[in-house]
C-alpha cells in the first residue's frame, strides 16, 4: 500500500499587488478578512470602515509593499509589508505586518514563497532586515524560523510589540 502523501507543494507565483487592479483589491480584502476570522489574526470579521477605506488608503501610503500568491488563476496568499528605517543600520528595513494563506492551501510552502519574495524585495532595495511580529502560541513560528527569522537573544533583544490604542 503506497504511503498517503501530503497536499502538493506550491507550485505557483507571487507577484506584487497592484492596487489599481479590481482582481487584486478583492483578493487583497478577501484573504485579509479570512485572515482576522482566524484566532491568531483575533477571530473577528475586519470592520465596515476598513472594507469601505482600506484600499483606497493603502493607495496614498507610499512605504506599502504587497505580495499575493497566485496559482491556477486563484490568489492563495498575501504578505503585507510597510517600508521603515533603522537608525541602527542606517537603511531601510521592511515590516511583514500581515501574512495570510488561505487555509485550504496551507502547508504547502505558500507563506515561505511569500516570505522569500519580501526578502528579495528588501534585498533590492538595500533593506538591512525584515521585521514581523508574531504571537507566542502562533504555529507559523516554525515557518517563520525556516525563513531565518530569529526571535533574538532573550536577555538582550527578545522585544514585545506593544501599542497604544488611539
Amino acid at each position: 500500500m503506497p504511503a498517503a502523501s501530503g497536499p502538493a507543494p506550491f507550485a505557483g507565483k507571487v507577484v506584487t499587488v497592484d492596487l489599481l487592479n479590481d482582481q487584486h483589491a478583492a483578493a487583497l480584502m478577501r484573504l485579509l478578512e479570512q485572515y482576522a476570522l482566524d484566532v491568531m489574526g483575533g477571530g473577528k470579521p475586519l470592520l465596515p470602515e476598513v472594507h469601505q477605506h482600506l484600499i483606497e488608503r493603502l493607495k496614498n501610503f507610499p512605504t506599502f509593499v504587497g505580495l499575493l500568491a497566485e496559482e491556477n488563476g486563484q490568489y492563495v496568499g498575501l504578505a503585507n509589508g510597510f517600508y521603515n528605517f533603522s537608525t541602527f543600520s542606517a537603511r531601510p528595513v521592511i515590516n511583514v505586518h500581515d501574512l495570510a494563506v488561505d487555509p485550504a492551501h496551507r502547508g504547502r510552502g505558500v507563506g515561505q514563497a511569500l516570505l522569500d519574495e519580501m526578502s528579495r524585495v528588501a534585498q533590492e532595495n538595500g533593506c538591512s532586515y525584515l521585521t514581523l511580529e508574531v504571537r507566542y502560541d502562533n504555529p507559523a513560528r516554525r515557518l517563520y524560523q525556516r525563513c531565518g527569522f530569529v526571535g533574538g537573544d532573550p536577555q538582550t533583544d527578545e522585544m514585545a510589540f506593544w501599542k497604544k490604542r488611539l
